[in-house]
């Protein structure tokens, strides 16, 4: 697991142990607010409050390159699914896609939020999500929203989904295509429908701002984490809690889950993360079969001369 801080570091760690992996990885003192890993495994992006695009390779521990033309710090970055681009967010109000290679801007978007907080592509890549304030120039009121939606290639505006009351801090998209789900400082958890954009579920268990969300491999269980110092558990099916509340000493703010789905990692405001095993308590819900991909079934063959045995 790597995890990025507001002490500056990026830290590589043994999941098995807790033990930190090698030193620290440092590029100045500069806050660290999100880091993402390429889908070959041997990059990471990161960025934080110097409002730099850095690129670190995994195996050295250090960084290869430094892309700048965001105007304040970055608080979201992601991959496209083959790694040759690269999405970020910033405070300054707008979302830039690179060149993995070159550090080429490809498209630079003016979301109008006031406070652009999170970005992520749609699975196939065509549309890109941003959430954050609602904004404050008034001239283009009719183009702010918490949410809004963008065609990837061109950068204009297809859709704006209006339910949330307060800024939206995370996003995260099913890999159907079908669901886009987005948490807030309104406390809530939403899911939308991306061919309508109308709202679908509102998960309200949350009793503070809902700063990260995630996931699972198999996209049937959602993770949240909020300054409610709780992490929780969602059946993305039904939209219902899964179990109790993980609780935690201080506020939240990110959530992950490993690639198996079977294990939860989170981070906070107490300076430290925690890799939780949720198998259990999803199963103590009755609920083992969300751990599977919805393509597994399980059949037991039974030959007539083992059936007369077992009668």
């Amino acid at each position: 697991m790597v995890t990025c801080s507001s002490d500056g570091s990026l830290r590589e760690w043994n999941l098995e142990t807790g033990e930190q992996i090698g030193n620290d990885w440092r590029d100045g003192e500069s806050r660290v607010y999100a880091a993402a890993l390429s889908p070959n495994g041997k990059k990471i992006v990161s960025g934080g409050l110097d409002g730099i695009v850095k690129l670190w390779d995994i195996d050295a521990s250090k960084i290869i390159a430094k892309w700048t033309r965001h105007g304040s710090g970055i608080t979201s970055v992601c991959w496209n699914r083959d790694g040759g681009r690269i999405l970020s967010g910033s405070y300054d109000g707008t979302a830039m896609v690179w060149d993995a290679e070159s550090g080429n801007t490809i498209l630079a978007i003016k979301t109008g939020h006031g406070d652009e907080c999170s970005t992520i592509y749609s699975p196939d890549e065509t549309m890109i999500a941003s959430g954050g304030e609602r904004g404050e120039n008034m001239k283009i009121w009719e183009e702010n929203g918490f949410i809004k939606i963008w065609d990837a290639n061109t950068g204009k505006l297809i859709a704006k989904p209006e339910g949330h009351t307060w800024r939206v801090n995370c996003l995260a998209w099913t890999a159907d295509g079908k669901t886009l789900i987005s948490g807030s400082d309104d406390y809530s958890i939403r899911t939308w429908n991306t061919t309508t954009w109308q709202q679908i579920n509102v998960l309200t268990e949350h009793t503070s701002i809902v700063r990260g969300i995630a996931l699972s491999p198999n996209g049937r269980i959602l993770a949240s984490a909020s300054w409610d110092e709780t992490a929780r558990l969602w059946n993305l099916e039904n939209a219902q809690p899964i179990g109790t509340p993980l609780q935690h000493p201080d506020g939240l703010g990110c959530v992950s889950f490993s690639m198996d789905g079977t294990l939860l990692a989170t981070g906070g405001d107490d300076g430290n993360a925690y890799s939780w095993d949720i198998a259990p308590s999803v199963r103590e819900a009755g609920l083992g079969e969300l751990l599977l991909s919805p393509s597994v079934s399980c059949q037991f063959l039974i030959s007539p001369s083992q059936l007369n045995t077992l009668s």
